[in-house]
């Protein structure tokens, strides 16, 4: 099995010293877009809620991701609290938005990590981790030290700092960005951000540079490179057309993508008419429709896989 990049880092020193260059960003935040600019160091919390000690709301090993990141021994995930992004319709809301948790300083992190490795776990799932990334890297160095060796993979609402991006180059095996809109006026009623395309889109470009496509070992379980998400909402408002063009004409139609239909209305939702209901079967053929004419051949629609990887 091929050494994960991140234990060459953390025997080199290489690895202290990125996770040392993040945790500065804290002092006057600018770990997301927002740049709230408070100082997360000394436990002030930025509009994330998120002061300087990382919360986690469980760990477990997931078997509901997409096949090559939940296998036939699932994915080590790592729920952490708290986000970036204010969505309305957010089905994690207990965790993301009312900050359900505990404190988990790095060495504990670091525990939890090598106890998923220890069940067999095919990776280290991190849920939600913008705001946390220099917790994660203090973490991972430990963990990395006392034999972890699992990919990492990176589970992000998309909304990403580009300097925050490029510190993880060499660390992350996997990234997995949710692309969730395709126009700004969606992303601000529904999830508070004013610029999401931009940042998005030049957050998955510096994604893309640093691990490629998705690669996939003998037994079909994803070792490195990108896998993007979209769930589509009603009445269009995820802009999947748009989505989708940005991923053909800019990355790649090889890229591995995962178009899912489970969108239901969660938290604030029932209250925005436009996102106030699931989306139709016909709404979810036009994405299907979009997919094809893009000429998409990698990945899944809802969990089945698209033609090439059936």
């Amino acid at each position: 099995m091929r050494e994960a990049s991140y234990v060459r880092m953390s025997r080199s020193g290489a690895l202290a010293e990125r996770a040392t260059r993040a945790a500065a960003m804290l002092e006057c935040c600018t770990l997301c877009p927002r740049r709230c600019g408070v100082d997360r160091a000394t436990g002030e919390l930025g509009v994330c809620g998120a002061d300087a000690v990382a919360e986690v709301s469980s760990f477990n090993d997931h078997h509901g991701e997409e096949p090559p990141i939940s296998g036939s021994r699932g994915s080590g995930t790592i729920f952490l609290t708290h986000c970036n992004l204010k969505c309305m319709f957010c089905q994690n809301y207990p965790i993301s938005h009312l900050g359900n948790g505990n404190p988990a300083p790095p060495a504990r992190m670091a525990q939890m990590m090598l106890a998923l490795q220890a069940r067999g776990c095919h990776n280290i799932n991190l849920v939600t981790p913008t705001h946390f990334m220099p917790q994660i890297l203090r973490s991972l160095d430990i963990a990395a030290r006392d034999g972890l060796t699992i990919p990492l993979v990176y589970n992000c609402g998309g909304y990403e700092s580009l300097d925050a991006v490029r510190l993880l180059d060499g660390i992350i095996d996997i990234y997995m960005p949710d692309m969730k809109y395709g126009d700004n006026e969606s992303a601000k009623r529904f999830s508070g951000c004013h610029d999401y395309v931009e940042k998005n889109r030049a957050a998955v470009r510096e994604m893309y540079r640093q691990v490629g496509a998705l690669h996939l070992d003998d037994n079909g379980i994803a070792r490195r490179g990108l896998l993007i998400r979209h769930l589509v909402l009603p009445n269009g408002r995820a802009g999947s057309r748009d989505v989708l063009g940005f991923i053909a004409n800019e990355l790649s139609t090889d890229v591995h993508i995962s178009i899912m239909e489970q969108y239901f209305p969660a938290y604030k939702a029932p209250d925005e008419p436009e996102v106030s209901r699931r989306i139709t079967g016909d709404e979810y053929a036009e994405v299907l429709d979009a997919v094809e004419e893009f000429g998409f051949t990698h990945g899944w629609l809802q969990g089945d896989p698209l033609v090439s990887d059936r």
